[in-house]
């Protein structure tokens, strides 16, 4: 399974210089300087107020310090234009106590369906914001000196002159430079190319919800309890991304190139999922996210169901569809085709998609036995087919679809176990989980007149 900047979205905090000198390696020395680069929403200052705009729910780090089995996983992507011309970054931080499993893997997801990781068994590299978007870890400094153990965003130019090997990502911004590095990794998946470095920001345009209005948790308020197994929120629905991509030996340069981001958190992956993701639609105002899965229920070993959505913005709105509110529906191949249908009280959707058999990589996901591990496949060559209807108050179609779109270059993956045939299923909510998700409770409006660290981690 898996950003974004616009100042009338999001006000900008003042920035402060925070100088610390880093000690000698050899004979140079280094300084790195501290600044605080991101949006007021990233700031503590913000930490209570209302996700509005393009800010999710959820965009924080939910680890709460425990020993227990933990990992926190972010997807980005940028489509260049073109069918398989899509990179993705996806970072996972496993078991932060330092347990048996513990490591920090990056992998880059390249043109043509190409791969690339970067794994540290270290997890004291990386770093991530409670409260809002925001992750890096310095792998290698520049010029020799110490490693500097790095807290939060650094500026652009900052960071481009003092790492060598290690990433930044946060709602705006996004900078990174790896190699091929694989020692201690699970499973047999060579690198494509030695190394990546990319550099771009994003604007942001649907974030998970209507268009500048609250944002909602993909999962519902209950998500910020322990209730389900994993945890999911799409963070960016659509964006806006301008930088560059340097992939082996080639560049590649982009503007305003659409741009998609999400993260999980729990134990590990699912037992069994599907997803589709695509805003590369002929009608670049719309955004898609659909998906399946086989989830456990925290502490009630041995219970799982059958969850999934079809979620889709345009002109401004979001249509959800979920178990909660509606029926879904899917069936879907071990590999190349997807078809999920689904219908809430005002609107139907129905999404087809298809792959070549021979398209696809092998990517790996965090298990909870086994630590990141292949545990999917995943292709930018999806073509993806979308139609909406407006339903009528008996719950007929109303003539015509409202929405009628066809992509060549979208996103899709099957994950987990059990491909063996073509899963068939419906989605579930098991009582009283259903009538509990439909109550109208604000977790952040509860939290926000306590003090901040009181907050549930990732809100």
């Amino acid at each position: 399974m898996r950003l974004p900047t616009r100042s009338h979205l999001l006000g900008r905090s003042p920035r402060t210089d925070l100088a610390l000198q880093v000690s000698p390696s050899h004979t140079c020395k280094a300084k790195l300087r501290f600044r605080q680069a991101t949006a007021k929403a990233a700031s503590g200052e913000a930490a209570n107020q209302p996700r509005t705009g393009a800010v999710t729910p959820h965009s924080g780090y939910h680890y709460d310090g425990s020993k227990r089995r933990f990992f926190e996983g972010w997807y980005f992507n940028v489509s260049l234009g073109k069918p398989g011309q899509t990179f993705a970054l996806i970072f996972s931080a496993e078991d932060p106590a330092g347990e048996q499993l513990s490591g920090m893997g990056v992998q880059v997801m390249g043109p043509g369906d190409s791969y690339l990781l970067h794994y540290e068994r270290d997890i004291n590299t990386f770093w991530a914001d409670k409260r809002s978007l925001a992750l890096g870890a310095c792998f290698k400094a520049a010029g020799g000196a110490r490693r500097p153990a790095l807290k939060q965003m650094v500026p652009k130019e900052d960071f481009e002159r003092d790492i060598e090997l290690g990433f930044q990502s946060s709602l705006t911004l996004h900078q990174g430079s790896i190699v091929a590095k694989e020692d201690g990794a699970q499973g047999n998946l060579p690198s494509a190319v030695p190394h990546a470095k990319w550099s771009f920001t994003v604007q942001p345009v649907y974030g998970w919800g209507d268009s500048g209005g609250k944002q909602k948790s993909t999962a519902g308020w209950l998500a910020a309890l322990p209730v389900f197994e994993p945890h999911w929120q799409i963070i960016l629905s659509h964006g806006l991304a301008t930088g560059y991509l340097e992939w082996g030996g080639k560049r590649y340069d982009f503007e305003n190139a659409p741009s998609y981001s999400e993260k999980n958190w729990g134990l590990g992956f699912p037992k069994r999922w599907f997803w589709i993701q695509c805003n590369t639609f002929n009608d670049p105002d719309v955004a898609l996210t659909a998906v399946g899965a086989r989830r456990g229920i925290l502490n009630l070993p041995g219970v799982e169901e059958n969850v999934g959505l079809i979620g889709v913005h345009w002109k401004g709105k979001f249509l959800e569809l979920v178990p909660w509110n509606g029926e879904i529906s899917w069936e879907v191949a071990p590999w190349g085709s997807w078809h999920i249908s689904a219908r809430g009280k005002t609107h139907e959707a129905v999404v087809h998609a298809s792959a070549e058999d021979d398209s696809g990589t092998a990517l790996r996901a965090p298990t909870p036995k086994n630590g990141l591990t292949p545990f999917c496949r995943d292709s930018f060559f999806g073509k993806v087919h979308l139609q909406v209807w407006e339903l009528d108050p008996s719950g007929k179609r109303k003539p015509g679809a409202v929405l009628d779109v066809h992509s060549d270059s979208g996103a899709v993956e099957i994950g987990g176990g059990g491909w063996t045939s073509i899963w068939k299923a419906q989605a579930e909510m098991k009582e009283p989980l259903r009538s509990a998700v439909n109550l109208p409770i604000d977790v952040e409006a509860l939290t926000s007149f306590g003090p901040v660290n009181l907050r549930p981690s990732g809100l």
